[in-house]
């Protein structure tokens, strides 16, 4: 049952307070898909992106992840990787083939007493067979992931970095203390305490110097989630800002909007350097000669929107937090 006073609190230490940062996880932004398709009335945000590929679910592979995630309330710790700020989809998945099978089977006895029927006994199995069924859920999690969210990821990835993007620019100007209020109404910060309502559950969390990451999400885009139990780093996933039923319109349409305000190439550079680049490879990637590309490095850096920075020898070019805002408001 619901209970409105139910609440986390992350009990931070002057050390925890200072290694506070944020992540990302494709694997939580897959398994909150995952609900989504099971109850997609319930998230009328992500109607855009469920009507793009409803068609090409594999319903073996898909059947197999629900099972696993269910419909709401707890999520697997194994499914998903601690977030951080480079955590591709590749590592994530590959971080799930070599999950510890023994908190596996724990985290599968927590979803047993939490099913029944057909549903439970198939979670009982897989906890009797635990490295069959994390083989299954390994090559379950891939193929679902190349078919709902690979295709949006770059837009997905756009609007999370955008975000996190927001937020540290708002360390700068408030503190941590006035970010974490506005992460989410269910979160707030108060005598070095970081407090989260939640509907179903409520546990103090002591950081123990590990600090807290904190993970903005597309997919779960209806409120706040957290993880809290050992060896697993707490973390508290909130929904990013910016998010609209248009959220996953694909790259031609990205690059037209920002392409009637900087220009098509300015445009597709500032879309690509979303990870460090030199002036010849954005020249390479954009398909035009190194000095008209260093040309557009030029305005784009001129306007804050990308930051260079000499590694040895070489320039490196990157998206500012403001080149991020833009374009996570485009999006």
């Amino acid at each position: 049952m619901d209970h409105p006073d139910h609440r986390v609190e992350f009990q931070l230490s002057p050390g925890d307070i200072q290694a506070v940062r944020f992540g990302i996880s494709p694997g939580h932004e897959l398994a909150h898909a995952v609900r989504v398709l099971r109850r997609p009335a319930q998230h009328p945000l992500q109607w855009g992106w469920l009507r793009a590929v409803r068609d090409r679910l594999p319903k073996a592979s898909f059947g197999l992840l629900a099972t696993v995630i269910g419909d709401d309330g707890y999520l697997p710790d194994f499914v998903t990787a601690a977030p951080h700020w480079d955590l591709t989809p590749e590592a994530e998945l590959e971080a799930l083939r070599v999950a510890d099978l023994d908190a596996m089977r724990v985290d599968l006895g927590k979803m047993i007493v939490r099913s029944s029927g057909s549903r439970q006994t198939a979670l009982r199995d897989m906890r009797e067979h635990p490295v069959r069924a994390r083989r299954l859920i390994a090559d379950a999690w891939s193929e679902v992931w190349d078919a709902v969210l690979a295709p949006v990821w770059p837009q997905l990835d756009r609007l999370l970095r955008a975000d996190i993007a927001v937020r540290a620019r708002t360390i700068a100007s408030d503190g941590i203390a006035g970010m974490a209020g506005g992460l989410h109404p269910n979160v707030s910060w108060g005598e070095s305490t970081v407090r989260v309502r939640l509907r179903r559950h409520s546990e103090q969390v002591d950081c123990r110097g590990g600090g807290l990451v904190l993970a903005p999400s597309v997919m779960s885009s209806w409120g706040c989630m957290v993880i809290t139990e050992p060896p697993a780093q707490p973390t508290l996933f909130y929904p990013a800002r910016g998010v609209t039923a248009g959220w996953a319109r694909d790259h031609a349409e990205i690059t037209g909007s920002l392409g009637a305000l900087l220009g098509p190439a300015r445009a597709g550079i500032l879309l690509a350097a979303g990870t460090a680049r030199t002036t010849s490879q954005v020249a390479a990637d954009a398909g035009l000669a190194v000095s008209t590309a260093s040309h557009h490095l030029t305005v784009l850096r001129d306007a804050g929107l990308i930051a260079s920075e000499r590694d040895g020898a070489r320039m490196l070019h990157l998206r500012t937090p403001l080149g991020e805002a833009m374009v996570g408001a485009v999006l």
